[in-house]
């Protein structure tokens, strides 16, 4: 039997706290969500819904099909900038008449709708995922262009939305633009750019410049409707395809042109019968310890993620602090690595080759379960190969062509971050849970390598070393990296797609997994150089 057992006890002290933890963490975390979902604040919002419109979370729902998930992504982008919490604009996933779509709406109550520096590294995340899991886009648009206050992080690198959205096209990946009202500037070009272009009457307006720009520039007077205006464009310019009424039939035009496209995945279908977990996924609130020092099973997680809790443990007596092995997730294969005691030694580094490699020779996608503090130090595992043995891990990750998922769990520390596919290593999705920690080492590490270092500098001047303000500087260094590395702030940074509930994990695991099967899943034909 490969049916997983699990000894997890929910009745336990510790399950307990484990759980209470948690759910005082995801309390924090919805807090966070629900000021992006807030917008501009209730003002804008009801000046919005007073104009006829509607805001881009209800043209979402009404786009997708119905009852079908939404998967947002970077829901928490620019948390801890002096921007707003999700930076004007919503991203995710959505199916669209049967197809999974790559979604963007600007947030209009936030500035109008204008980009700020994290807009745009939004909308650039936005337009990896798409191109990589071969996700045809639809953006609904609403934007008074760039944020100009802050043009100079904007307008150079800015240039890459409309490239990327050309290049969709130039390979096969439909673009579909719905405008419901103002797209100016830098922002016309997104209809332009579009494949397909719906814009609303009396409502659309798309101009490189509008009519103050137009006269202080050439001295012309013109109108919003002349200059812009969503017949004019029907009738006259000829960059809108289609003119709707009105919002609603903006968005069912957009699901027609969706219907049309005639659009087919190009990876394997999952298994066509998909057993739950045997485990309650309800559980999964209780098992990460509130210390990240006290290492945990990742079984259990594993457990009540995977179809039928049925996992194939491959080397499970060889590099025991890293699990691996084969599982079906809502149908779709995958091959696991999950770290068990957090280091990272020579046999889980030669362990996780060799795996990462019959993954790809099997094209099977790679689900990475991150808690981890690094790869072994000190003399002995120096002398034992360790950088060598981490480098082929890392050579792995890195040219494995088969899709990764990740999750961090709890810590994300040092190269096994690397090792375990941290957001530098091109995971197609990265998800945290509210626990999860990622630095270079852990605050009372760092810190205390300054220390030591300072202390030595101070030795070698022949000075009396100033403890006291030693142990001040070591405090406030903890406070600080302790606050960076929190899952809210590299969330922030997006330097994941989501902080996720445990509890959602497989689901979440699901969509992530079925869209990224609308592109071909091939595995790696060779590696770069193993040194050995």
């Amino acid at each position: 039997m490969t049916v997983l057992r699990s000894a997890v006890d929910p009745a336990s002290p510790e399950y307990a706290r484990n759980r209470e933890a948690t759910l005082a963490r995801l309390a924090e975390l919805d807090a966070e969500h629900a000021k992006a979902i807030a917008g501009g604040g209730p003002r804008y919002r009801e000046r919005h819904h007073a104009r006829g419109k509607l805001l881009p979370r209800e043209r979402i729902e009404l786009l997708v099909d119905q009852d079908a998930p939404f998967l947002e992504l970077s829901t928490l982008a620019a948390w801890g900038s002096d921007f707003p919490v999700g930076a004007g604009l919503v991203t995710g996933i959505g199916v669209v008449e049967g197809v999974e779509c790559l979604i963007t709406a600007n947030d209009p109550t936030v500035r109008g709708g204008a980009s700020n520096p994290w807009t745009l590294q939004k909308a650039f995340r936005a337009s990896e995922i798409a191109a990589e899991n071969r996700l045809p886009t639809v953006s609904l648009v609403e934007s008074a262009g760039a944020d100009l206050p802050t043009q100079k992080q904007i307008f150079v690198p800015g240039g890459r939305m409309f490239r990327d959205l050309t290049r969709a096209s130039a390979a096969g990946v439909p673009t579909i633009a719905l405008v419901f009202g103002n797209s100016t500037a830098g922002g016309a070009y997104i209809p332009g750019m579009s494949d397909h272009v719906v814009m609303v009457k009396e409502r659309a307006k798309v101009f490189l410049a509008g009519p103050p720009l137009v006269r202080m520039a050439t001295g012309e007077e013109s109108d919003d409707e002349s200059l812009g205006g969503a017949e004019m464009h029907a009738r006259t310019s000829g960059l809108a395809d289609h003119m709707a009424v009105d919002e609603l039939d903006a968005l069912r035009i957009g699901r027609r042109i969706v219907a049309r496209l005639n659009w087919r995945k190009a990876g394997p279908a999952p298994a066509p019968e998909v057993l739950p977990p045997r485990y309650d996924q309800e559980e999964l609130a209780g098992i990460v310890p509130t210390d990240l020092k006290i290492p945990f099973d990742p079984r259990e997680v594993i457990a009540r993620i995977v179809d039928d809790s049925d996992f194939d443990e491959f080397k499970p007596l060889y590099g025991s602090s890293l699990v691996t092995g084969w599982a079906r997730l809502h149908g779709f294969p995958v091959g696991v690595l999950a770290n068990a005691r957090g280091v990272l030694f020579s046999q889980e580094a030669q362990k996780a080759t060799q795996f990462i490699q019959l993954a790809n020779q099997s094209d099977t996608p790679l689900l990475f379960l991150q808690n981890t503090t690094g790869y072994m130090v000190g003399k002995e595992f120096e002398q034992g190969g360790i950088i060598k043995h981490g480098a082929m891990m890392i050579n792995a990750v890195s040219n494995s062509t088969v899709p990764h998922l990740t999750v961090v769990m709890g810590a994300s520390y040092g190269a096994g971050n690397y090792g375990m596919c941290g957001r530098a290593y091109g995971p197609r999705f990265l998800f945290s849970w509210p626990g999860a920690k990622s630095a270079v080492m852990g605050p009372a590490q760092l810190a205390g390598v300054i220390s030591i270092v300072a202390r030595q500098a101070a030795q070698a001047r022949g000075e009396a070393f100033d403890e006291a303000g030693d142990a001040l500087m070591r405090a406030a260094v903890e406070e600080q990296i302790e606050s960076e590395s929190l899952a809210l702030s590299m969330s922030g940074h997006l330097y994941d797609d989501g902080v996720i509930d445990p509890r959602d994990t497989r689901t979440v695991l699901g969509l992530a997994l079925s869209a990224v099967h609308s592109a071909p899943v091939r595995g790696a034909t060779g590696f770069g150089v193993f040194r050995t």
